[in-house]
């Protein structure tokens, strides 16, 4: 059926929601865009005239498309080269969706994001909409097809699952500030001590370079193993600037609303890295340098002013 002009519009007024629902659902800005299109095509195809609350059929609409593709998902990572991380979004993104409340801004965390990886869809779902967009659990039953008891017990399961992951205590942000230029000068030393001593002693480093950037398979853990693994990505080396293309800046960022590194090469964004910082320390380190999960992030910042490089080569 064809769409009037108002129909159309109450979808674009829609599609802000939908697109952070979806990211924060499969990790990645990618899939959430085409989720967002097929629920479109699934608008364009309905008889909207007689669909009484157009957000909630919207949402469910989407929600079953997100299930079926992180069921999918589970299937495709298991052959993924090396370990997989969501697609970081910088500061300032629409995809990051509502940011009022500490909820909001733990459920698109780059950490609480990789989390999420060990949930079941449903548990998922659940969790997104709950506490990320306040949706009460009579309407989560009626998105998801399940007893409100059953999304009460579902979200329960799901917090404790996060909960057990996450950093001990956040910081405030200008002891984060401090840490990372701490981070910095430790980290370009080419020394392991001033690294230790920034790092927790259970401290993880994770890349993802999906089998086309050279990444470890498995985490790098414990205080020591980080370190030296970080001494030599910091060390400048010909061999890395010809994987790249070239001699890398790197800048102090924020992506998904914490701190990050990001290398750039000729406006090229090469790598984005994540660091969890705690109160005992930095916990962890997560590396994106998969090109087919950072185009999203060179659009934003070649479209954004991001000032002079806190390391001006490597």
């Amino acid at each position: 059926m064809s769409l009037t002009a108002d129909d159309v519009d109450r979808f674009e007024a829609a599609r802000p929601r939908l697109e952070a629902i979806a990211y924060r659902l499969l990790g990645s800005a990618t899939e959430a865009e085409d989720a967002v299109q097929e629920t479109f095509l699934r608008w364009q195809a309905a008889d909207v005239g007689h669909v009484e609350v157009p957000e909630a059929w919207l949402t469910k609409v989407l929600a079953n498309l997100c299930l079926n593709e992180l069921a999918s998902a589970r299937a495709r990572r298991e052959t993924y080269v090396g370990q997989w991380l969501p697609e970081p979004l910088f500061a300032g993104d629409p995809m990051l969706g509502p940011a009022d409340t500490a909820e909001q801004r733990e459920s698109v965390s780059y950490a609480v994001l990789t989390l999420m990886e060990r949930l079941a869809p449903n548990e998922r779902a659940v969790y997104v909409l709950r506490e990320a967009f306040d949706y009460p659990h009579r309407e989560i039953a009626e998105i998801l097809d399940i007893t409100e008891a059953a999304s009460q017990q579902i979200l329960h399961r799901a917090k404790k699952r996060v909960a057990d992951g996450k950093a001990r205590t956040e910081i405030d942000e200008a002891a984060t500030r401090r840490i990372v230029e701490e981070f910095l000068a430790a980290a370009t030393s080419g020394r392991i001590e001033p690294l230790l001593r920034l790092l927790t002693e259970d401290a993880v480093a994770i890349g993802d370079g999906g089998g086309k950037v050279p990444a470890r398979a498995k985490a790098f853990e414990g205080a020591v193993a980080v370190a030296t693994f970080l001494r030599g990505l910091f060390k400048p080396a010909e061999a890395k600037r010809a994987l790249i293309g070239g001699s890398p800046e790197v800048h102090v960022w924020t992506a998904n609303g914490g701190p990050a590194l990001v290398a750039v090469v000729d406006g090229r964004v090469v790598g984005v890295m994540c660091l969890e910082i705690t109160a005992g320390g930095i916990a962890a380190f997560r590396s994106q340098f998969n090109p087919v999960k950072l185009d999203r992030a060179t659009a934003r910042w070649t479209a954004a002013g991001h000032g002079e490089p806190v390391i001006d080569g490597l």
